[in-house]
């Protein structure tokens, strides 16, 4: 044998890190633990679940069914464990361990990681957020008429989702599509409850359920967060029992009214300071007592500088395009020729439907004749303002409502309220990760329902697995203040995990003569890596 066919190279790069905070959680264990292990099958369900959740996070846009191929060039028996071959993950093994995951339970298991993650890695559960996004596939996944015409269901529910359309977040109304409920944390983004539904479901609808089956699950005195498709009076009925926080819609009569009447408070100098160092500079506000729904509530009435100036340059624009708009409507009816009265008022009024901030008024309907000498009516038209519609849409820019049930003695700081809410933003940024495309959202090629939750189930724990290692890396930087250079190089102490990935390309497994080794491992790679659990670092160390 040769000198060079006695040396192995394989590439580990970030894939250690991955494996190591699976392993840190625990999520094999529980997976076989939930699945069983067959003693005759050369891979167990955990392992399958971990190569999955390596191949979601190995950041190439390749479909399971190219799975195999993803992990010939890489350390699988140093990922995986000894004797493990990438044959052994054909697409055969990765759907059955998928259609075991579905059948056990897919709440039932990302509940009990959930749990273990928020008792090993001590997740403040104060605040939680609920938000909703939805996926669009192609295919028919066609269901029987029949199934779709069942009795009210759990929230968790006993069949299959139902693939079709909906209300588009992705702006694709012409595919079908399911929805994904998802709750996080406001400490590190960390994925506390996943629920995939309908197509065509309504935010307005399960939002409410949502969070009451998640308290079931959960049983954290979590003050739960979300935008207003949850504010509505059977919700904040359903839960009355819960803390939460929510904005209030505008198609609320008393909302309207307080937006249009109230005036914020002005800021005395002694806060000025406060809200600044809260980043809040911008921000004034009111509170008010309400009993909506039966609840008694505290709103908060903000108003945002910056939002304000936008709306308002919005508002501009819009007048500005609709006093075009409504010239060419001035033209166009005052040339026209009309066999009766009402047919000219019928026109104006269809004319009128079109506009928002202007208004078409007839001054004049003229009686005359035509070249045929036949007896027509030619109306004179002004264009003006509908100042009191301006005048409202003045008034409301820059202002939105929030609502707590959080009063008397629970009653929160109004900065508090805000911040908490602005932090709504946690559930988008696990959107944007799991719309990533770079992710292994195109591995929808599965054409079962149930294969289709089973996949967001997975991605989920992927997301789960990133913003924990985030979270650590971040938290270890804070304690020992120092930083890491970020993409420009300059020092920061909040890097996003997907640096860290790319900081680790170029490590590989090397095996030579027998002799395994980790090569291209730097004093910086080797800092990061003490920043990380134990876990993590067994991989390289």
């Amino acid at each position: 044998m040769s000198y060079l066919e006695e040396i192995q190279v394989k590439n580990l790069d970030h894939l250690g890190i991955v494996a190591g905070l699976i392993d840190e959680i625990g999520i094999v264990k529980i997976i076989n633990n939930k699945l069983g292990i067959d003693v005759r099958e050369k891979i167990s369900a955990g392992t399958v679940v971990k190569s999955i959740l390596i191949n979601g996070l190995g950041f190439v846009s390749r479909p399971l069914y190219l799975f195999s191929q993803f992990f010939q060039d890489k350390a699988i028996e140093k990922l995986l464990g000894e004797r493990i071959k990438p044959n052994y993950l054909n697409d055969d093994k990765i759907g059955r361990v998928m259609d075991e995951l579905y059948k056990y339970g897919l709440n039932d298991i990302f509940i009990e990681v959930v749990l273990e993650v928020i008792k090993k890695f001590k997740i403040d559960l104060k605040y939680s957020h609920l938000d909703s996004t939805s996926f669009h596939l192609d295919g028919e996944y066609k269901r029987e008429e029949d199934k779709e015409k069942q009795e009210e269901e759990k929230i968790i529910k006993e069949r299959p989702i139902l693939i079709k359309k909906g209300y588009s977040r992705d702006h694709r109304p012409d595919l079908k599509q399911c929805v994904l409920d998802l709750i996080t944390s406001q400490d590190g983004d960390i994925p506390l409850f996943v629920r995939v539904g309908d197509g065509n479901e309504s935010d307005k609808a399960v939002f409410g359920k949502v969070l009451v089956e998640f308290k079931k699950q959960i049983k954290f005195d979590s003050i739960m967060v979300c935008d207003s498709a949850l504010y509505g009076q059977e919700n904040l009925q359903l839960i009355q029992h819960l803390k939460w926080i929510t904005r209030v819609p505008m198609t609320i009569k008393k909302a309207k009214e307080l937006v249009q009447n109230i005036e914020v408070e002005e800021v005395k100098d002694e806060d000025k300071e406060k809200r600044s160092d809260l980043n809040l500079e911008s921000y004034t506000w009111k509170e008010e007592i309400v009993t909506y729904g039966g609840i008694k509530q505290t709103w908060l009435i903000v108003l945002s500088e910056k939002r304000q100036k936008s709306d308002l340059e919005k508002l501009e624009k819009q007048l500005s395009q609709e006093e075009k708009k409504s010239q060419k409507f001035l033209k166009e009816i005052q040339s026209e020729e009309f066999e009766h009265p009402q047919a000219a008022r019928y026109k104006l009024k269809a004319i009128n439907k079109k506009l928002r901030l202007l208004e078409i008024k007839e001054v004049e309907l003229i009686e005359t004749y035509s070249k045929k000498k036949e007896k027509i009516y030619k109306m004179i038209s002004l264009i003006i303002k509908k100042d009191e519609e301006i005048s409202r849409k003045t008034k409301e820019a820059g202002k939105f409502i929030l609502a707590t049930n959080l009063v008397e003695e629970n009653k929160l700081e109004a900065s508090e309220i805000l911040i908490t809410y602005k932090n709504q933003q946690s559930t988008e940024r696990g959107f944007r990760f799991l719309k990533d495309p770079l992710f292994f959202t195109d591995s929808f090629f599965v054409e079962k329902p149930e294969r289709i939750e089973t996949m967001l189930f997975l991605m989920s724990l992927c997301l789960l697995i990133y913003n924990l290692g985030q979270r650590e890396l971040r938290n270890c930087l804070k304690r020992v203040k120092k930083g890491i250079n970020n993409q420009v190089g300059k020092v920061t102490l909040r890097p996003t995990l997907r640096w860290i990935f790319q900081c680790f390309q170029g490590i590989h497994y090397v095996i030579l003569n027998g002799v395994k080794q980790i090569v291209n491992l730097t004093e910086e790679r080797r800092f990061i890596l003490s920043l990380l659990p134990a876990s993590c670092q067994r991989y390289y160390l």
